[in-house]
């Protein structure tokens, strides 16, 4: 075995624990913390905010290669993500983002062909827009604790 290719790192472990009513934090095996909770609660996100939050940043991650070769490690960008919840089918029917990024320091003809990349490289590498944009498959396990016998 070659000592010096890289080894995988092990999956992070996240977990969600009740601090109180409708108020959760979210945990990860990493030392992350995030506040959860109804939208009443201050403090806090919201599942679904949560999820636009981790849209927003899949986009920005995803195309950040890509535009820091092009402007420079110290770029700025905002993505600002919404959508309205609809409430008699309990779901997000559609997600609007818009990326804010400066690049007035380029000419036209190359902001055109960097806007093109980083569509390209959100639709190829944003894990989390790939898995809205196809859906995806919930199993959910309840354990009781009670001994089934």
């Amino acid at each position: 075995m070659d000592d010096t290719m890289p080894q995988p790192q092990p999956a992070t472990e996240l977990r969600v624990e009740r601090e109180g009513t409708r108020r959760y934090v979210g945990l990860s095996s990493r030392g992350a913390r995030v506040e959860i909770g109804s939208a009443d609660v201050d403090g806090v996100f919201t599942p679904g905010e949560l999820l636009k939050i981790a849209l927003g940043a899949c986009t920005a991650m995803a195309s950040d290669f890509t535009v820091s070769r092009r402007l420079g490690d110290d770029y700025d960008a905002t993505v600002h993500i919404s959508g309205d919840a609809d409430r008699e089918s309990e779901r997000y029917p559609r997600f609007e983002e818009l990326y804010e990024l400066d690049m007035s320091e380029i000419d036209a003809a190359t902001a055109e062909r960097l806007v093109a990349m980083i569509r390209r490289s959100v639709d190829k590498a944003c894990t989390v827009g790939r898995t809205l944009q196809a859906g995806t498959e919930i199993a959910l396990e309840i354990e009781t604790g009670i001994d089934p016998r």
